[in-house]
């Protein structure tokens, strides 16, 4: 399979001097398109901190992030701007819809931000939210949907873009278990679908169990969870 992520001795040091904290500490892991990877560890463990550099918003303090065989940590700031635009689909634990639109048009607001042919961004939008399960709720406003409806649009809206990388931040932090594991077996079929690389950072073993591949983070560190291949 394609190897879609590269990282190498990647670090991030926040602060300086006796109170310099270093939130990640020489990661280095290969992933591939196609695969849905969990991360888990507790809290200040250096998850989402991990995640924001591999999609270009913080900076490494050291080390090296390969997307496509380019090194996106030594990218100025318009080329990362350009890469999240282009090749990054985010999922956060608040999902940030935009409450006075609708499902649909929450998936549209994509491509009005980053230019491109109208019509074919609606047939985007209608084929995900119906493979998403949503198209009888494509009218309704944010504020009507359910907290599942709302994740489940907001992994449509990441995969407008047909981004390479879907980046996922606890997305079933507020959600019971069924619906949290509704919204999480959506996304990996998702990722499955198109080939791409999905990353998602839990705190719910139940849900990093659906994974292809488990890492756990303690303080700053990554390891593959036990039982995984190495």
């Amino acid at each position: 399979m394609t190897v879609a992520l590269r990282v190498d001795g990647l670090s991030k040091m926040y602060g300086s001097g006796d109170s310099a904290v270093e939130a990640v500490k020489n990661a280095s892991f290969t992933c591939e398109a196609g695969q849905f990877v969990a991360i888990v560890g507790p809290s200040g463990s250096g998850k989402t901190t991990l995640l924001a550099m591999i999609g270009a918003l913080l900076t490494p303090t050291a080390g090296t992030i390969e997307v496509g065989g380019r090194d996106i940590a030594r990218l100025s700031k318009g080329e990362q701007a350009k890469f999240r635009r282009s090749s990054v689909g985010y999922v956060f634990q608040a999902n940030n819809l935009l409450p006075f639109m609708t499902a649909r048009e929450n998936l549209l607001v994509i491509q009005k931000l980053s230019g491109g042919n109208r019509r074919e961004a609606e047939q985007r939008a209608d084929r995900l939210l119906g493979e998403l399960g949503l198209t009888k709720r494509a009218n309704a406003v944010a504020t009507e949907l359910s907290g599942g409806e709302r994740q489940r649009v907001a992994i449509g809206r990441a995969l407008m873009n047909d981004p390479a990388l879907v980046l996922v931040d606890e997305p079933t932090a507020s959600l019971d278990s069924a619906r949290g594991r509704q919204v999480v077996e959506s996304l990996l079929e998702e990722v499955k679908a198109r080939m791409k690389l999905g990353i998602m950072v839990t705190h719910d073993p139940d849900m990093a169990r659906l994974a292809d591949v488990v890492m756990e983070m303690h303080d700053g560190v990554m390891r593959l969870a036990a039982g995984q291949p190495a």
